[in-house]
C-alpha cells in the first residue's frame, strides 16, 4: 500500500501579510524555517521512498530541510507549482478585492468558475498535480513527500476525495501542515489532515486560510 504524504511549505511573510504568491519566489521566514525542522524532525521516524517539491523556493527549501533527515534527495516537480494568480500576483488581499470586488467575490463563493485575469483555474491546477501524483505512484509502493503550497494541497485533496473544485474553501492546509492518504487497489484513503501537531512547541497562533 502507498502513503502520499503532502505538506504545506512552512510560514512566509507573504503569508502573515496576507498577500497573494502565486508563482513568486518568496523565502520562508524565520518561523518557517523552525517549521520546515520540526516537520523533518517528525518524519524522520518515517521511512520515506521519495520526496517531491515545487521549485518555488519556499516550497524547495522545506523539502531540502525534510530531506536533510533521510537518506534520499529531492525531485523538483513543475506540476507542484503554486497556483498562478496573474494580476493578484504580489498583491494584499485587500488591495485585489478593490480593484477587482466582482472577482474576488466570486473566488470565495465560486472558485472553480474563475480563472485568474493573465493566471490559471484551478482546473488547471488539478490536471497538473495529479500527474505528478499518477507519476509518483507509478515509480513508488511505500511513502512519498509531495512539498507543495496551498491551492495545490486544496485542489488535490478536493481530487483524491472524489470532489470537484468547488469544495475548496470546504478544506484548510496550514502552513508546515501535513496530509495522508493511502492509496490501495484505486482508492484513496484520507487517514490523517492537516496535521499540525509537531509545530506546537512554537506555541504560535494559527493563521487564516491564505
Amino acid at each position: 500500500m502507498a502513503k502520499l504524504i503532502l505538506v504545506r511549505h512552512g510560514e512566509t511573510v507573504w503569508n502573515v501579510e496576507k498577500i497573494y504568491r502565486g508563482r513568486t519566489d518568496v523565502n520562508l521566514d524565520e518561523v518557517g524555517i523552525k517549521q520546515a525542522k520540526l516537520l523533518g524532525k517528525y518524519l524522520s521516524n518515517w521511512e520515506l521512498e521519495a520526496i517531491y517539491s515545487s521549485p518555488l523556493r519556499r516550497a524547495l527549501d522545506t523539502a531540502n530541510i525534510i530531506a536533510h533527515y533521510q537518506k534520499i534527495g529531492v525531485h523538483i516537480a513543475e506540476g507542484l507549482m503554486d497556483f498562478d494568480y496573474g494580476k493578484w500576483q504580489s498583491l494584499p488581499e485587500q488591495e485585489a478585492k478593490k480593484l477587482y470586488p466582482t472577482l474576488h467575490n466570486e473566488w470565495h463563493n465560486n472558485p472553480h468558475r474563475v480563472k485568474m485575469p493573465g493566471g490559471e483555474s484551478l482546473e488547471d491546477v488539478r490536471r497538473r498535480a495529479i500527474e505528478v501524483v499518477n507519476d509518483v505512484l507509478s515509480k513508488y509502493q511505500g511513502s512519498a513527500v509531495l512539498v507543495s503550497h496551498r491551492v495545490v494541497n486544496k485542489v488535490l485533496i478536493c481530487s483524491l476525495l472524489g470532489l470537484d473544485n468547488s469544495y475548496f474553501w470546504n478544506i484548510k492546509q496550514d502552513v508546515g501542515g501535513i496530509t495522508i492518504f493511502n492509496y490501495a487497489d484505486g482508492r484513496f484513503v484520507l487517514t490523517r489532515h492537516n496535521d499540525t501537531s509537531h509545530l506546537k512547541e512554537l506555541q504560535k497562533s494559527v493563521l487564516d486560510d491564505f
